[in-house]
């Protein structure tokens, strides 16, 4: 068996490392750079936060902030003209993961231009060359992009998502800043905060992981459930832990994959808009239980993570159990929604939502094979 571990070159942690920024693009030799963002964090300015110190560096620099969430083929097709209008030699991600994700669509096909069609990129695109260097700056703890191979785009006019895969787009760097993320508002932290997880626990418990991806996944999954409420009730402290579990989770879950919990995850963002940790909030711990007989003694260090002391003594249904039902607590106090429908899916948009799922790259990843009527039967049950 071989296992593979892709990381960036290099990352900063802790409050004010955003002030190395100058430094790192000087000493590598990089002349302009393009800021890629969204409206969002221009208008309450954590943009500025990030100019402000290329300004007193003087470092050169253009903004691209034509960004929605969940980012569109059109928003990457609008940055990739914008990179080259700049002539940009580096890009900064500056955000969640919609900017990050354009970013890195942007930056592979600024150096792979035969996938300007974006569509082309879906899945493991066979691209020659590294992406223009990126530099991943993020603004929640959630997506982990900055240390990711991953990215996903929105097609609009089939209303799907789709995941691009490819070593060539992680950034070279990451500044990993919680000074940046203590401005998200409340429901940010929270969805944010549940992609993590779900990062962390489908990273643990797919066929692919490994000791050292387990190693990370563990404590990313201990330190999102002792620090993700406190995060979102505005404790400082818990959420620069929760910015760091979510990068550890991203180095993880990047190298062995996910499961079906992002597999279908990804059409109710294509089809309904949902934002994709709450989606994740909402399916998570049903697909945990799906899952539960085919994971062996992992449940039992879930549970334990989550504070359930006798988790290594009791059965291992009962472990699994408390495993299960404490990830659902958690979905419930922090006021995340529990069904579909609350996103806006009703009984006519099942067929669709599950044949999507069942052809999401992620739903491979799954311990459980999935076929196409469970998966229908998993998402009935959440309406």
């Amino acid at each position: 068996m071989s296992y593979r571990m892709i990381l960036n070159q290099t990352a900063h942690f802790g409050r004010g490392t955003i002030k190395l920024l100058p430094e790192e693009l000087k000493k590598r030799g990089y002349k302009k750079a393009l800021l890629i963002t969204d409206p969002i964090l221009l208008k309450t300015g954590t943009a500025k936060k990030v100019t402000d110190i290329l300004d007193a560096a003087g470092f050169p620099y253009e903004v691209f902030s034509d960004v929605a969430p969940n980012p569109p083929v059109e928003n990457v097709k609008a940055g990739v003209k914008a990179c080259a209008d700049a002539g940009a030699d580096v890009l900064l991600g500056l955000g969640g993961g919609s900017p990050q994700d354009t970013a890195k669509a942007v930056g592979i096909i600024t150096t792979n231009p035969e996938f300007a069609d974006v569509l082309s990129l879906e899945g493991v695109a066979d691209t020659k060359k590294p992406a223009l260097p990126i530099i991943g700056i993020p603004t929640t703890a959630g997506t982990a992009s900055e240390t990711t191979i991953n990215y996903v785009i929105t097609d609009v006019a089939n209303k799907r998502k789709f995941v691009c895969v490819d070593p060539h787009d992680i950034p070279i760097m990451a500044i990993v800043d919680p000074d940046l993320m203590d401005s998200m508002p409340r429901a940010l932290k929270v969805s944010t905060g549940l992609d993590a997880l779900t990062h962390a626990i489908e990273g643990y418990i797919t066929p692919g992981a490994w000791e050292l991806s387990d190693a990370v996944h563990l404590t990313s999954i201990r330190m999102i459930a002792e620090n993700l409420r406190k995060s979102a009730d505005g404790d400082r402290e818990a959420g620069e832990k929760m910015a760091y579990a979510s990068y550890i989770a991203g180095i993880g879950y990047s190298n062995v994959g996910l499961g079906l919990v992002h597999g279908m995850a990804h059409p109710l963002g294509g089809r309904y808009g949902a934002p994709h940790g709450v989606a994740n909030g909402i399916l998570l711990p049903s697909v945990m239980r799906y899952n539960a007989d085919f994971t062996g003694e992992k449940y039992r260090a879930i549970a334990h993570a989550f504070g359930v002391n006798d988790a290594y003594t009791m059965s291992l249904e009962d472990a699994r159990k408390a495993a299960c039902d404490k990830v659902l607590a958690l979905v419930v106090d922090l006021g995340n929604p529990t069904k579909i429908s609350e996103v806006g899916v009703d009984e006519s948009g099942l067929d669709a939502l599950a044949q999507d799922a069942f052809n999401d790259v992620c739903t491979p990843g799954n311990p459980r094979k999935a076929t196409l009527e469970e998966i229908r039967a998993l998402y009935a049950a959440l309406l």
